[in-house]
């Protein structure tokens, strides 16, 4: 019986993947520079310093590591605070947990900053009991660990608590620490969306379907 639930962020609650692709595209276009075609492949797995770097190198930025660094970072949180929106059928999700008094938690590896700012905007802020992010916790989702500390938070067992993630990684650490996993198909992660469906104790393919009461039935 599910008594608590924890939601990771970027791509389960937030439909924010797409800036994470196109961060840098949006950067050029800003200084009304034309990206190459393929850019968003070629920053999306380094680091927002690397990234940076290679945009002064192939681009002839005349700017520093530090300043491209600061510079992206505030486009980020300009999208966080004005832009990004909920995936469709959260809210619902949300309030069928509140309405039967499960307590929820969010565990996220993205920054407590810009996610605040954004599910406050939104009005989701206050359904979380509270949230913890890797950076707080000191480890990575490879790690148990965040998924155990929210649980501790929620007052709730492994077994009895579900995670929701939209990444390979989180879905395998959550599942082999005992939670019930909640697998999130978000369009970010499509090359992995037939590990997503088998990996998972449930498969949501969104957040509409099924419903929240189907949902509850599966779990």
């Amino acid at each position: 019986m599910i008594k608590g639930a924890i939601f990771d962020v970027d791509g389960v609650i937030l439909d924010s993947m797409g800036i994470w692709e196109n961060l840098g595209e949006r950067y050029l276009k800003g200084m009304g520079i034309r990206p190459e075609k393929d850019l968003d492949k070629k920053l999306l797995y380094i680091t927002m310093e690397e990234g940076a770097e290679y945009m002064i190198k192939e681009y002839g930025l005349r700017k520093t590591t530090g300043e491209v660094t600061e510079e992206l970072s505030i486009l980020l949180k300009s999208f966080y605070e004005n832009e990004v929106s909920l995936k469709k059928g959260v809210r619902e999700y949300l309030e069928g947990f509140a309405g039967l008094n499960i307590p929820m938690a969010i565990a996220t590896s993205g920054g407590r900053a810009n996610m605040e700012a954004a599910l406050k905007r939104l009005g989701i802020h206050g359904f979380f009991k509270g949230s913890l992010t890797c950076a707080q916790v000191g480890k990575g989702k490879d790690d148990p660990f965040i998924y155990l500390e929210a649980a501790r938070l929620l007052g709730e067992r492994p077994e009895n608590t579900v995670v929701f993630e939209d990444s390979p990684l989180g879905i395998r650490t959550a599942g082999e620490a005992g939670f019930v996993t909640a697998a999130v198909y978000d369009p970010s992660g499509e090359e992995y969306r037939e590990y997503m469906e088998k990996a998972g104790d449930i498969y949501v393919r969104d957040f509409r379907h099924p419903d929240f009461k189907d949902f509850m039935k599966e779990v």
